[in-house]
């Protein structure tokens, strides 16, 4: 199958708690980066999802806000990764902006008013972030 989704970052699942209705699942990255997932446990029993299994997380672009300097921040969604910014794409209403995150390209969708208000341009420093309900999650 192929999908329209460009963030894909291919890992180990390292993790996974199940609930009622749904499991955080842990997604490891060559990187040593983690994502969070929330799926339900329906999903977990579908794809066979075990610890040290391979999965991937896919996260589509338009789901990616940017930042700068939130290394320490504190906010709820629970996926943050920082890196470079290898790309802008610049349009009059929408910016794609690449980031090299580990080795992973990320990709993120965000409004020119904002790429021109964090001054987003080849080789500076942003972080993604998105939420652990926002990741599906892929298996072989």
């Amino acid at each position: 199958m192929n999908i329209s989704a460009r963030n894909i970052f291919r890992g180990t699942v390292s993790s996974i708690v199940k609930g009622a209705v749904n499991a955080e699942v842990v997604i490891t990255l060559a990187s040593e980066a983690s994502i969070v997932s929330t799926v339900t446990i329906g999903a977990v029993e579908r794809l066979g999802l075990k610890e040290g299994m391979a999965a991937s997380a896919i996260v589509k672009a338009s789901s990616i806000i940017l930042g700068t300097n939130l290394h320490d921040a504190k906010m709820s969604a629970r996926n943050i990764l920082c890196g470079t910014v290898t790309r802008v794409i610049d349009g009059p209403v929408n910016c794609e902006v690449d980031l090299e995150i580990g080795g992973d390209l990320l990709s993120a969708v965000i409004t020119h008013g904002s790429s021109e208000k964090l001054g987003f341009a080849e080789g500076s420093h942003a972080c993604a972030i998105f939420k652990a309900s926002s990741v599906i999650i892929g298996v072989e």
